[in-house]
């Protein structure tokens, strides 16, 4: 896997791809605490300052754990395309109707009586460190790709690229 750092449009770009690709995440709070809390989440969007937006009740452990502590990890995996990324970064708790009422989704729907929910919290959490893995072809040719490594013992194959991002 080659080693390829991103920079600036070049790595927000390549951040809101993976995530909102993925969708799905494990959100850590309380990250000195053992075990570390983690809880599964659906990310909103990762805007145009490289901010991922979480919708999230302001009653949970998660809010309460954020505002003393606003240091969080967040990790996606796209099992479809082979795709993984981890952000560590700095959260902060939306309770703002502004806020609420751009970041809201209808599929929040499932867990709040519409935006206007006194529940209703917005997470955003600012980027400090993006690590990620990507591979070139997806799982199934990934599959294949290391199943030929294996058998012939050819290690030059391409598998994708890993790196960093700074946006």
């Amino acid at each position: 896997m080659a080693t390829k750092h991103l920079y600036g449009q070049e790595a927000l770009k390549k951040l809101k791809s993976l995530a909102e690709d993925a969708r799905m995440c494990m959100m850590m709070t309380s990250l000195n605490d053992r075990p570390i809390a983690t809880r599964p989440m659906t990310i909103q969007e990762v805007d145009e300052n490289g901010i991922l937006w979480f919708i999230n009740s302001k009653s949970s452990d998660k809010n309460h754990q954020l505002a003393a502590n606003s240091e969080t990890q967040v990790i996606f995996i796209n099992k479809t395309d082979n795709e993984y990324l981890s952000v560590y970064g700095f959260a902060e708790i939306y309770t703002d109707q502004k806020t609420i009422d751009q970041k809201y989704s209808v599929m929040a729907n499932a867990w709040f009586d519409g935006k206007d929910d006194p529940d209703v919290s917005i997470i955003g959490i600012r980027p400090e460190e993006i690590k990620y893995w990507d591979t070139k072809y997806g799982s199934f040719v990934d599959f294949g790709l290391m199943v030929y490594a294996a058998v012939t013992g050819n290690k030059g194959v391409d598998g994708g690229e890993e790196g960093q991002l700074k946006i």
